[in-house]
This record gives structure tokens, C-alpha cells and sequence, in this order.
């Protein structure tokens, strides 16, 4: 897929502007390199493992596994504790977010979870939800 057509007759979108222009639309898409297949997450102009500039922005599957968790302690008035955590997607990246739908100390090293876009306020937000947790 092509990358969403600038505005006004700006300059191209970078890989960062395009990331967020489909998250805004409510799609999560990451680009995938052409040449070795390697999923390149943050954005970035160039392929880390081959060099390669030439991408196609695809939607994960979402899957992955908590690499690390923590909560952020908040009072309640502003909205309370929160996860935030690293998650490696079964694509190969690494990205971080937060587990929603548990309270926030439930989430685990090691537990599955999986992906969703999430309207908060004006903006979209990659977040997680657990499938499995560990043993």
C-alpha cells in the first residue's frame, strides 16, 4: 500500500508522519522491509537489517509476549494507577504500551497479549489486552 498522500501539497510524509497518520485513522500499520522481509518498528527511513529504503506498511497480527511491566503509581484523580510495559510482537519488534482491562499490577512477564487501537481523546493509541497469563 501506498503511503497516504500529504496534504496541501506538502513534502512526502516521512516514516515517523506516516505511522501516525495511520494510527489517526485507526489503523495500526508498521512498514515491512521489501528486500528481507524485516518488520522496522519505530519507523525509520532505512531497513536496520539490510539497508534497504523500500517499505510496505502492513498491519501486524498484533501478538506478542509482556518483555517488561511496571505500574505507574497515579492518584486517582488522574485516572489512577497505570501499566506501562514493553511487549515483544511475534513480528519481531519490540514496542511499549500498556495493558488494559486488568488492574494494573495483574499484567506479568511472560504473559501473551494482543494488540488494539484505542480512541482516547482526539488521538488513536496502540494498547495491550492479555490472552494467556504465565504460569
Amino acid at each position: 500500500m501506498p503511503k497516504p498522500a500529504p496534504q496541501d501539497g506538502a513534502q512526502p510524509l516521512g516514516p515517523e508522519q506516516t505511522y501516525f497518520r495511520y494510527l489517526q485513522a485507526g489503523e495500526w500499520r508498521v512498514p515491512k522491509c521489501r528486500t528481507c522481509g524485516t518488520f522496522v518498528f519505530f519507523p525509520r527511513v532505512n531497513c536496520l537489517a539490510c539497508g534497504s529504503d523500500a517499505f510496505d506498511w502492513v498491519a501486524p497480527a498484533g501478538h506478542g509476549t509482556i518483555y517488561s511491566t511496571t505500574v505507574m503509581r497515579r492518584p486517582a484523580e488522574a485516572g489512577g494507577d497505570r501499566n506501562l510495559c514493553l511487549v515483544d510482537l511475534d513480528e519481531g519488534f519490540r514496542m511499549m504500551s500498556r495493558v488494559e482491562g486488568v488492574d494494573a499490577a495483574v499484567p506479568k512477564i511472560g504473559d501473551r497479549v494482543r494488540a488494539t487501537v484505542r480512541q482516547e481523546g482526539d488521538a488513536h493509541l496502540v494498547v495491550f489486552e492479555r490472552t494467556e497469563a504465565t504460569a
